[in-house]
């Protein structure tokens, strides 16, 4: 198949928006990488420069080593899979598989040793004679990948296949899509906003944020160390657990609550720096240990309290959501016990797993990042249990806008 590198790529459309930010990221030969972020961060326009439907504005790509900045679509040697599965309502299976080797002018023995090969991949086999209306929706997108499969592109791209399917074939095809992945070894890039997919598909996962990377892993990486509070918060379901609080003689003062949770020297020596600055204690739900926990004896010396709110039964676990001050915490625990609303229950936190965030730049504080930093904060935001932090602007122009808008508002008062 192929490598794939795009260096320092961005887009800016008219009007002065800029929709992608210096993305740079070196793609190998098979691997299956997911982009992933909310809605309008940029991932899908990423994709579309990768297949030339949108010009680059600056920055590089390269296919194999090859520059393609200005190839067209057709000579980037890609296919690409919708969304919606864009079939031809009125051609059999084994003819949409087929029609684009027969633009081609592929010979028609290679054309049917191509088709039969990708619907035995795909399952499809008994059903090359059907039209599209006489499909499932999963078989009609097994037919769209066939259909980019009998090509056998340098590169695979998927842009949100999966999203018009309901819950429970969507479980389904993203174990095929990884069969016929590692079946075929193609180099795949996939876009979605759904965190399950990219983390249970990806061989290597890119977050993204307002266009910008946030951070480049294999699946297992950015669960377990989140380079920032939006990759904590965004990956995780539920979200990881964020405490607002200082480091106050050797304890974690959780901000609204009276409550200290004690570190252990470790984290004491990671946060020597953050002796009485505001600070962000990270845990998930899985991580929190319930009082009656057989386990809760050898953690308890970090444990706190909660208010219990409401309490999800999701089969085998129950998700308690509680307080501590102000602030909603959520703990995993087994539906083996009983937990009520208005409860007051102890977790105690399993300190392998807590991670530790600036308040402010909103980095994970690491051995190489441990030194305090603190930017001015203008806006804080609370969206589905991410914290965004905007840094207020500088310069010359800014003040001068600032300054203009403040004359608004006070000659609108008056």
């Amino acid at each position: 198949m192929a490598s794939v590198k795009l260096v320092n790529v961005n887009k800016v459309y008219d009007g002065g928006v800029h929709a992608v930010h210096d993305f740079s990221i070196d793609i190998q030969d098979g691997e299956f990488i997911v982009f992933v972020g909310p809605s309008g961060c940029g991932k899908s326009t990423t994709l579309r420069m990768v297949a030339g439907l949108e010009d680059i504005s600056y920055g590089e790509f390269y296919i194999d080593g090859e520059l393609k900045n200005n190839a067209a679509p057709k000579d980037r040697d890609i296919a690409m899979v919708f969304q919606s599965y864009a079939l031809y309502p009125q051609m059999t299976v084994y003819n949409n598989m087929a029609y684009a080797l027969k633009l081609r002018k592929v010979p028609k023995e290679e054309i049917d040793r191509r088709v039969q090969e990708a619907a035995k991949i795909l399952r499809l086999t008994p059903y090359l004679d059907r039209k599209p209306r006489n499909l499932s929706g999963g078989q009609r997108q097994r037919v769209a990948l066939g259909r980019s499969i009998v090509r056998r592109p340098k590169v695979f791209l998927m842009d949100e296949p999966l999203s018009n399917l309901d819950a429970k074939l969507r479980v389904a095809m993203r174990s095929e899509i990884v069969r016929i992945h590692e079946e075929v070894g193609a180099t795949t890039i996939y876009v979605t906003h759904d965190q399950i997919e990219a983390m249970t598909m990806a061989s290597r996962i890119v977050v993204m944020k307002d266009g910008f990377i946030q951070q480049i892993g294999e699946p297992n990486e950015i669960y377990q160390h989140p380079a920032n509070l939006f990759v904590a918060g965004f990956i995780g379901t539920p979200a990881m657990n964020f405490l607002y609080g200082t480091l106050e003689q050797g304890k974690f003062a959780v901000k609204g609550s009276n409550q200290k949770i004690n570190m252990r020297a470790d984290e004491k020596k990671l946060l020597k720096n953050y002796v009485g600055h505001g600070m962000v204690y990270g845990i998930r739900p899985e991580n929190l240990i319930f009082e009656k926990d057989e386990r809760f004896e050898q953690f308890k010396d970090a444990s706190f309290e909660i208010e219990v709110g409401i309490v999800e039964l999701l089969g085998d676990i129950l998700n308690v959501h509680g307080k501590i001050g102000d602030t909603e915490v959520v703990v995993k625990v087994p539906n083996k016990y009983v937990i009520k609303e208005h409860d007051k229950i102890k977790v105690a936190i399993e300190p392998t797993y807590a991670r530790f965030f600036n308040e402010t730049t909103t980095k994970a504080i690491t051995p190489d990042y441990c030194e305090y930093e603190e930017i001015e904060v203008t806006k804080s935001l609370d969206e589905d249990n991410v914290t965004i932090i905007e840094q207020k602007k500088q310069g010359i122009f800014a003040k001068l806008t600032d300054a203009v808008k403040n004359l608004f508002k006070g000659s609108n008062k008056k």
